[in-house]
């Protein structure tokens, strides 16, 4: 990725995991505290992390989406995470987020990955559909109640 794609892939990742915060419970200060907290862990100074993956999703041409893996941690060697994926709302359904989470999968592997571990919001059954079918299982559900 150039400079400015990343730049974007950035904001577009930072903004997309802000609104899923807010929709799964969180108060808007908080999430964006949250996810400013992370990323700044994560890309200090945003740059990008030459630890990590990005790839760029593109369909005929276009950019549609984007793949961020991270590398295994002290408390799970051996597991790379997806931090983040996206595919723009109009291209969901063809098949774009399974192609991409297989790619995920090969380039892991080749990396000497023994898992490939995800967060999915639990507001989002069609990711979590997309996981079920490509063998994922949950490892822990966490759940809430508005009371």
């Amino acid at each position: 990725m150039t400079e400015s794609e990343f730049s974007a892939f950035l904001v577009a990742s930072r903004q997309g995991y802000i609104a899923e915060r807010i929709a799964s419970g969180d108060e808007p200060e908080q999430a964006a505290r949250v996810v400013s907290e992370t990323s700044a862990e994560l890309f200090p100074g945003d740059k990008p992390n030459p630890d990590h993956l990005i790839f760029a999703i593109d369909e005929d041409g276009r950019r549609v989406g984007s793949l961020w893996l991270g590398p295994p941690t002290d408390e799970r060697p051996g597991e790379w995470f997806v931090w983040d994926i996206m595919i723009e709302p109009d291209c969901r359904g063809r098949g774009l987020g399974k192609a991409s989470m297989l790619l995920a999968e090969r380039e892991v592997s080749a990396r000497g990955a023994m898992r490939l571990g995800l967060t999915v919001f639990g507001h989002n059954p069609v990711a979590r559909h997309l996981y079920d079918t490509l063998g994922y299982s949950a490892v822990s559900t966490r759940m809430s109640k508005t009371v």
